[in-house]
Order: C-alpha cells, then structure tokens, then sequence
C-alpha cells in the first residue's frame, strides 16, 4: 500500500508541475473552473502512438467541458520525427517534443503519460513495428498506465483492426490498447506491478473515428453512423473566452518542431466514436452513463460532495477567499478517504484551489539554474497571502533535510522574504532525462524503475515544502527550487535548478570525415560546473587512429567557464571509422559526459547529459567543384556535414538567390522540405530553373506533397507521393549503372547502402516524364519497387536533381557511402567539363 501510495503522489506532482515554466496564475473564473472540476470523478484515457497524434479537440472538451481528468498516453516520444525548428534529431528531438506535449496539455488541461517505447521511424505493419517494441514490454507499459491512471473510459485515436492500412506505430497503440483493456483488470498480468498499484478495469473503450479513416470527407458524410456516438464538442466557454476549438488549436499549435501550428475555430463540431468494448451507454452522447461521477463513488465522499457543491454554488467572483472556510472542511474530510487514488487526486486539486482562493504565492529561487554534487546554493523564499484568510506559516522543510521554523503570521498582502542554503548531497544524480540514463535498443528505452516509467519527466528531488496552518489545520505545500531572472527584452524568465556533473566535455562536431590521411585538429571544449576546476584531458581514441598530444591540462576558475584544448587527429592510411571520447581527469573522478541544453522560447530549458563521443570516419571519396549553395528548409546538419567533406557552403537567404549570386557555386543544394517551409522560393523559382539551363548543378531534397507553396517543383513535370522505403537495410538496385552519378567521381556500389540508419527515404515521386532518369530502385517487404528516390534529368546545359534519400539521417550518423553518392550528385557534369576541355586543349 505505501508503494502505491507514493506512486500516485509522483505522478501527481508531476502532473501538477510546470518544470519551471512562468507560475500559473488563475483569474477567478478559472478558479471556478476548477471549483466544477472538485466535484467530477471520472477519468478517461486517449491513446495514440506520437506527439501530434492526439485529438486536442477531444481531449479538451473532456477536460474542460465534462470536467473530467483526462491523460493523453502517447507511446512514443516523437523521437524518429523531423526537426522544423533546428537541428535536434532522435533522442534530443524526442526531449523536445515530450516538453511539447506538456505544454499542449497545460492549454488543453489535460496531463501527460508515455511508455517507453522508441519512435524508430516510419513503419510499414504493426508486425515489424511490435516486434522492434518487443511488444511483451510495451504492452506492460499500457497496462502500467491504465492500472495507475485508472481510466473509467478509454479512446483510442487509431483503428486496431486495420493492420498495414497505415504508420505501424498508429496500428500498434491501438492494437496495444485494446489488449491492455482486459490485461489491467487481471492480477496474472504483469504481477509485479501490483506491488506499486493495483489492478483497474476500465467500463469501455472507443474508437474515435473521422472523415481521415474513410478516405475523404464525403465518403464519411455518406456512411453509415448508427453505430457511432457523437459528441457536440464546439462549446463555448464564457469564463474563459474561448471555443473548445480555439484551446484545441492552441494546445496544437503547441508542436512547433512538426510546423503544427493551427488556427482556431468557432461554432459546432462534432466528434465520433464507436465503441468497441464494454458495456453500449444508451445517451450516445455521454459516455460516462452508468459510472457513477459524483463524490458518492467512494465511501465517505457524499458529505464532501455537499461541501464543495455549497461552494460552487455560492461562489463570490470577487471575494474567491470566501470559499476558503468551507474548502477546508472538504480538505479535512477527503483526508480520512479510504480510496486511496481518489484521496490522492482531490487533495492535490483541494489544496492547489485553496491556494488560488488565498492568492497564495509561493516560491524558492536559486542564486543560479545550475549545482554540483557536494556543493551549496543560496535561496530566496516568498510567502504572501493576498487574501483576508488567516494563514500562519510553520516552517519549510528544504529536500536536504534542512529545517527552517518560522511561526509567523501571512498578513494579508505582506510578502514574507528570507534566505536558506540549500546544501546539495556528493550522492545527488544529476539532472537529465531518465529514459537516457541507460543505453536502451532500437525499439525501447531502458528504464529499470518502474515508478519512473511513464512519467513524462525526471522528478526533480530539489525541493521544498511550506508547512502552513489555514483556519486551524495543518497543509503543506512542496515547490521545487527554481531559478529566475530578469531579461531586458522578455522580462520575468523561470529556468528549471538543476544539478550538473563538476565538468563536460564537448566536441564540436558528432561525425569528423577525413577525406586523406591528412591530420586534422580537433577543439575539445571543457565546461566547468563549479569553481576552480584543474586536471587533465585525454582522448580515447581506435587503435588504428592516433591522437598527440596523448593528453593536455585544463584549469578553469570560474562556474560556467569554458576552456578549448586541441588535439591532432591522425587517421589511418586506409578506410576506417571508430568513435573518439574526451576523458576528463579530476582528481580520482574522470568525466565522459557531454552537456547538452536545448533552449527554445516554446519550451522551458533542457538539460540532458549525453556520453560525449563523435565518429571519426577515413572515408575513400573524391569530389569535383569547391563552393557550394545551400538553401535551408527544415532544421539538418547538410550544411556542415558537407563542409566536413572540404565544401565551402554558403547558406543562401531568399534575398540571396539571383543570377549574379547563383553563378558562384559549382552547385546549389535546397534542404529538405524548403518548399514546404519557405514561402519566398516561390518568387525565386525562375533563378533556379535559369542557373540550372546555364549550367548549374541544382539538388533538391525531399519535401512532402502536402503544403507546397508552389506547383512546379522542376523543369519537366515530376508528381511526388508518398512512397518511402522504411526499411534502412532494404535490397537497393543500381538502374543506371553506367550513368555519371554512380561513377563519377567514386564507383557507387551495393556496399556505398550498408549501415545506412532508419530509412532509405522518404516521400519519393511516383510520377515523372521522360526527361528524368532514374537511377534506384528499392522497396520494403512485400511491395512493389519503388524507382523515385534519385531522379536526374539535364536541362539546358545544367542538371537537376531530385531526391527523397535520407541524407539529413545518414550524414549525422557518418554513413560513408552517403557521403560517396552525395559528392557525386555535387560533382556532377565536371566530368563533361573536364573532357571539354581536353577536347578544346
């Protein structure tokens, strides 16, 4: 029971907190929002497979109209997604998009919940998709979820019954969902868990059905919808100014690295659902008929059910502290529940809206975001009461076991301000995200806690509580220790307190290509995380590589300081790749971690602790032409990824692209999916078509053929689909093996495809003229060939190129026969010049 018990107060501490985001602070009508919401016992469950899955209109309204606790369970973490707003790709785009995700939810008011599945990619078929799962693992990671969430009603966003209709993972939530249903109910499944939790069986489970499964909007107009339930979801909610659809849109607009960003609307909207088990409700539009929602599910609730009902009805918008006294009688008896889920849930809501009611700020504040392990931090504490209410503060109880009595009275409107030191153990764990603690698989995250799994981030141990006194009884309140300061520009700014390593080691550049055995020399930046850091760096390095010097001193004075040595890397004579890693000696410790901080305006800082490794490849490459354009889309690394190849790249602003411009380069490169994302291309299409018919070397990348902001893509008539090739060891077959792109300047062969990572490509053509030639073909499993992933067609005197390959994938991965294909594609027609010229010689 005591395990339990802590569960549900880690989950919801973590539903609750906003992980350093600006405090929320309610106006009076969200209080009686959340007032409403104290008299509401229901529970539902969306499952689906990504960030962005989710129907944000759904589970707003059962949020904010029906009032129910409402959790999203995404399976992944988006991690195999692109990046539109930089360069984050795999693990660090998965942290971005898991903080995407929270702050969807802090707009929809719904909470956050994963498995620890890994987003590998795009998948063809449940089957393969289950299997790279390990489908045993995340299934118990569903159940984990419904067992400790408790859903009274389950949705899944995707239909189980139509394996291979669609993305695998989609298939695989569903099918994963409905299989869990009954799993949770058993005590034979998964029995560990029940030392945490207990066992929950769900009432029903639908499927929330749209015009997208049908294929098109008429073709759903035109079925047959006996069997669906339809809710009115286009509510109006005066209290808050909005349409359920407009915080819908906001929630969405929420997954900024996707380019989701939405546009309310106003007026009805329906949603549909079939059900697919449990008991048929006969209101098809409510769903909960039958459950009982009202504080007389649990033994002891009614006479708490009659307070707060008092509350809600004599609610004074201008005087919310009015309600306080009558709060706290409901607080008093909700403690005395005997169900244990329910007391935990509605003490964390009682207290948060007594709170509110009081205009109870309070707060803990670090001198600096950052710590050590063994070190000590200044604090500043507030406590206010802005209401009449009397409140005394008793003490605050700091997570070091720090105690500080205070014994005083909260007047009203007068801030109460003191200072602690908060001394942070030599056994602290340092602040990063838990699933990548530990090198987990292809398909799944290693998480060994099970009280960690499923949460949507680490719990920050740094904490402290307020033990107050309200109208004679004791309450407590717990705030994590955060950092704040004040910028010129955006004013107020929360950064999350965190615990950092004493050092970390960085090298710039994940994947270093040496196209000869040439030297080169490599900055390893050190950053300190305390004061006066002194030792030694090494790197380890494969035995065929050598690195002088063998190893250099470092003396750093100041926190947050960096300081750059340099070694000399010396490749080997032949083709050859390893990994490299800085050692950072301190004493008896040594340090192998990199610290990574991704700092975007949509989200709050992160900090995540990496092993501080790049790939060092000799690669066997020849290329032609020197200066390269490149026209950014969506975030990649092709950029340096080429300049690593000896290619001096230019990146070219809209405003750059002109004929006198162009004529510079040997070839210009359009990034992946910058027709999607760069509206002015548009204006600039004609200069790209004109460099190439003088000349001109054009390649671009794959956009998809949704939200093109033009039609015409290329010189000749060329239609995009969405054919990919999913599978990264897939057969590829060379069409034009005599063609100058697969000779010119590296013979490109079968072994040029090996250990490519993810995918072949993605959002290939399906339909060109005859202009083009194509020049692979490939295909996942049981599919029909598909020959659009590199086209070449001569126009004028230049080249045009298409490709849907994954070299944003390959180059960060330091994928050698990548690189091989890519500086052909870039060399190509110097060999025509070259024989030109000898000719003309």
């Amino acid at each position: 029971m005591l395990k339990h018990y802590s569960l549900l107060l880690i989950t919801l501490f973590y539903c609750f907190s906003t992980q350093a985001q600006q405090p929320k602070k309610p106006t009076a009508s969200e209080l009686y929002e959340a007032i409403e919401k104290l008299n509401f016992l229901g529970s539902v469950l969306y499952v689906a497979a990504h960030p962005d899955d989710e129907n944000t209109r759904l589970i707003s309204y059962m949020a904010n109209d029906v009032k129910a606790r409402t959790a999203y369970l995404s399976v992944t973490r988006g991690d195999g997604g692109q990046n539109l707003v930089g360069p984050e790709l795999r693990e660090l785009l998965g942290v971005i998009r898991t903080q995407e995700l929270l702050a969807a939810r802090r707009i929809d008011g719904g909470e956050q919940r994963f498995t620890r599945a890994n987003d590998f990619g795009y998948s063809k078929h449940p089957d393969e998709t289950l299997a790279i799962w390990d489908k045993n693992e995340v299934l118990g990671d569903v159940v984990w979820a419904i067992r400790t969430f408790k859903p009274d009603v389950i949705i899944n966003r995707f239909d189980h019954r139509s394996p291979g209709s669609t993305h695998g993972h989609h298939t695989s939530s569903a099918m994963l969902s409905v299989e869990a249903f009954d799993l949770a109910g058993k005590k034979s499944a998964y029995p560990d868990q029940l030392q945490y939790t207990s066992t929950w069986q769900p009432k029903r489970q639908f499927f929330n059905t749209s015009w997208w499964f049908y294929g098109s909007q008429e073709n759903f107009d035109k079925a047959d919808k006996t069997n669906l339930f339809s809710l009115e979801v286009g509510s109006y909610f005066p209290s808050l100014g909005l349409s359920n659809s407009e915080i819908a849109a906001l929630s969405r607009s929420s997954h900024s690295s996707q380019g989701f960003g939405n546009t309310g609307s106003r007026g009805d909207e329906t949603e549909y659902i079939e059900l697919i088990n449990g008991a048929l409700p006969k209101d098809k539009s409510n769903i909960f008929e039958g459950i009982d929602t009202t504080w007389n599910r649990v033994k002891g609730g009614k006479a708490i059910g009659d307070l707060l009902k008092h509350v809600q009805d004599n609610y004074e918008f201008r005087n919310p502290s009015a309600s306080i006294p009558k709060l706290m009688e409901a607080y008093k008896l909700i403690q005395k529940l005997e169900d244990q889920h329910w007391k935990t849930i509605k003490l964390q809501d009682i207290k948060d809206v007594i709170a509110t009611c009081a205009g109870l700020y309070l707060e803990i504040t670090a001198n600096s975001n950052t710590a050590t392990p063994n070190s000590k931090v200044n604090l500043r504490l507030e406590a206010i009461n802005r209401s009449p209410q009397n409140i005394i503060l008793n003490s605050v109880e700091l997570s070091d076991a720090t105690s500080i009595q205070k014994n005083i009275e909260l007047n009203q409107n007068d801030s109460q301000r003191f200072d602690a030191i908060y001394n942070v153990s030599s056994k602290e764990t340092y602040s990063t995200p838990y699933w990548l603690n530990e090198k987990g698989t292809l398909g799944m995250y290693k998480v060994t806690d099970q009280n960690l799994i499923g949460l949507p981030e680490t719990p920050h141990k740094t904490t402290g509580t307020f033990n107050l006194t309200i109208d004679g009884e004791a309450i407590s309140y717990t705030k994590q220790i955060i950092y704040k300061t004040n910028d010129p520009v955006k004013g107020e700014v929360y950064k999350p307190f965190e615990i950092v390593s004493e050092v970390s080691a960085k090298i710039a550049e994940k994947v270093i290509i040496f196209e000869t055995d040439k030297p080169k020399d490599i900055p390893v930046i050190i950053k300190a995380g305390r004061d006066t850091v002194e030792g030694f760096v090494q790197i380890a390095h494969p035995k065929n590589w050598n690195v002088y010097p063998e190893k250099q001193k470092i003396n750093i004075a100041n926190k947050g300081e960096e300081q750059v040595v340099v070694f000399t890397i010396i490749p080997p004579k032949n083709q050859s790749e390893g990994l490299i890693t800085p050692m950072v000696h301190i004493g008896e410790a040594i340090y192998t971690k990199e610290l990574v901080e991704i700092n975007y305006d949509h989200i709050p800082l992160q900090t995540v602790l990496l092993p501080s490794e790049s790939k060092v490849v000799r690669l066997d490459i020849k290329k032609k032409g020197e200066n390269i354009g490149y026209i950014e889309g969506a975030g990649d690394v092709v950029p340096e990824s080429l300049r690593q190849i000896g290619y001096n790249v230019a990146i070219l602003k809209p405003e750059d692209i002109t004929t006198e411009n162009l004529n510079r380069f040997d070839a210009v490169v359009v990034g992946i999916r910058a027709y999607n994302t760069v509206d002015a291309l548009k204006f600039k299409q004609k200069q790209l078509m004109d460099y190439v018919q003088e000349g001109g070397n054009l390649i671009v990348q794959y956009n998809t053929s949704r939200g093109l902001v033009m039609g015409e893509l290329a010189p000749y008539p060329l239609e995009l689909s969405r054919d990919r090739v999913a599978d990264e060891n897939a057969e590829v077959r060379i069409l034009a093996p005599n063609h100058e792109l697969m000779n010119y300047p590296n013979k490109i062969t079968q072994q040029d495809f090996e250990g490519w990572t993810q995918e072949r490509g993605l959002y290939f053509p399906d339909k060109w003229s005859s202009e083009f030639t194509p020049m692979l073909s490939m295909n996942d499993k049981d599919e029909t060939p598909k020959e659009g992933s590199l086209l070449v067609a001569k126009y004028g005197k230049g080249n045009y190129i298409y490709t849907g390959l994954s070299f944003f994938r390959e180059f960060p991965e330091g994928v050698s026969g990548a690189y091989r294909l890519f500086a052909n594609m870039l060399s190509i027609g110097k060999e025509t010049i070259k024989t030109d010229k000898k000719l003309n010689d």
